[in-house]
């Protein structure tokens, strides 16, 4: 077991208070106890990812964005929670602190190796952690142990993104990058299902925007440009994320035509790949929900709207409620028009991910207020305008939730939805298991974790069979 020492440096800042502050140990435990039944078919491990300073911080300059990545796993199967483990992603700052060798590293210097704490993922058998703004890729074992920073078979020549999309149609993973160094330019990465770059161009923005997430269309890339861009006058005086809100310019969303070919990894680097843009009202948005094509051409895209970002808390994603709305932009006449879908604030939605790109009728997220304060597990009914809730109880909220269809061919609700439960009143967390079909209902099994898993931002589940 891998642990820190006490820490008196967490201060008053709130991204370091309650269950947003670290956790100092590393654990293993087998054999975790439930309530009620795992279902059988529930076969595979749910992972999720977030910050963890491994080290000293300075609350007054502390961003929730920055602290170290920590994976969690929970490995379900036969109907049991065989393990739970917790593991820093041993980057070179991190293994420094805990005394040990860095991973072995395939970039040069100039490429950056920074907390990987965003999201982690399967892809073609294989674990990542991923974090934005420079670094590549951390590779892990299935049980969390860190491989080393990779470049993908010599494929990946920079940097990747937090947050690809998987179409599934194809296996092909969509990925836009960005790096402050690169000025107004993003990347947009076609990894296959071999996790090699194939194909890559370059999109150029109206600045130096901050670019967390990506959807995609059987025809399109949907590309965000939000005026929360790199600051240099934020960094010339120490700010750890020098990223902030610019009002004067403008918000929109582009269409960037899918190309996919198999012309190598190194294809479109440099070019400007051309853009339909749509003119936005003044907005930030970290995550879509979905974006797809209807009859007519036109390209639904589905956020969750902030009114801005890092104008005020330059701490945490803290500026006012967001909003569940829904974008038609039309390519033939370049214009946009948008509806309110929920006036509920939430954050972090996902949705049955067989359906990403596609017409779609369900969606999950979490409540999301004040402070980035977390609260109820949502499922949204599209078709039906309808929004069902799940209580966790006094003083238990829910991180965000994961769809997991019950079998490959099952229809687009029947499933679970898993989500890390933080209980307050004894400072712990569970696994929660909850029927996607009635969701309001009792938890189908509650596992009882070990320790406390902090507020961090994604986790997906990895399926034993591919």
């Amino acid at each position: 077991m891998t642990a820190i020492g006490a820490r008196d440096d967490l201060g008053a800042n709130p991204y370091l208070a309650g269950n947003f502050a670290p956790v100092t140990r590393e654990v293993t435990a087998y054999d975790l106890p439930v309530q009620g039944r795992i279902p059988a078919e529930l076969c595979g491990t749910y992972v999720r990812n977030g910050p963890n300073p491994a080290g000293p911080v300075d609350p007054t300059t502390y961003h929730w964005f920055l602290g170290h990545g920590m994976v969690h796993g929970i490995r379900l199967e036969d109907g049991r929670a065989r393990w739970y483990r917790n593991r820093w992603v041993r980057t070179p700052e991190v293994a420094a602190l805990l005394g040990e060798p860095a991973p072995p590293n395939p970039f040069g210097p100039e490429v950056p190796l920074f907390a990987a704490n965003t999201n982690v993922i399967g892809h073609a058998g294989r674990l990542f952690a991923l974090v934005e703004a420079g670094a590549p890729p951390v590779e892990l074992t299935a049980e969390l142990g860190t491989v080393g920073p990779t470049d993908l078979g010599g494929t990946l020549t920079h940097p990747f993104s937090a947050h690809p999309k998987r179409d599934p149609q194809t296996g092909d993973l969509h990925v836009l990058a960005y790096w402050w160094a690169w000025g107004n330019q993003v990347r947009h990465l076609v990894v296959g299902p071999d996790a090699r770059v194939r194909h890559q161009r370059d999109v150029t923005l109206a600045g130096p925007s901050m670019v967390h997430d990506v959807a995609v269309t059987p025809r399109w890339v949907v590309v965000g440009d939000f005026p929360c861009r790199f600051s240099l006058e934020a960094a010339a005086t120490g700010a750890m994320l020098p990223y902030r809100w610019q009002p004067d310019e403008p918000a929109r969303v582009g269409l960037l035509a899918r190309d996919d070919g198999d012309a190598g990894a190194g294809s479109g680097a440099g070019s400007d790949a051309p853009v339909r843009w749509f003119e936005l009202e003044p907005c930030y948005v970290f995550h879509y929900l979905n974006a797809y094509e209807e009859p007519d051409g036109r390209v639904v895209v589905d956020v969750v709207r902030h009114p801005r970002m890092f104008a005020t808390d330059l701490r945490g994603p803290d500026e006012g409620p967001t909003t569940l709305e829904r974008w038609r932009l039309d390519p033939t006449t370049g214009t946009v028009t948008g509806e309110r879908l929920d006036d509920r604030s939430c954050e972090l939605p996902r949705l049955d991910e067989r359906r990403c790109g596609q017409p779609y009728r369900y969606g999950y997220a979490m409540d999301f207020g004040p402070g980035a304060a977390h609260g109820a597990t949502l499922r949204y009914d599209l078709a039906a305008g309808r929004v069902e809730v799940h209580d966790h109880g006094p003083g238990r909220v829910s991180l965000e939730p994961v769809f997991v269809p019950r079998s490959p061919d099952a229809a687009e609700d029947d499933g679970y939805v898993l989500a890390v439960v933080y209980d307050q009143g004894r400072d712990g967390s569970d696994l929660v298991i909850l029927a996607a079909q009635d969701l309001t209902a009792e938890p189908v099994a509650t596992v009882a974790l070990p320790q406390r898993v902090p507020f961090g931002f994604h986790g997906n589940w990895v399926p034993d069979r591919t």
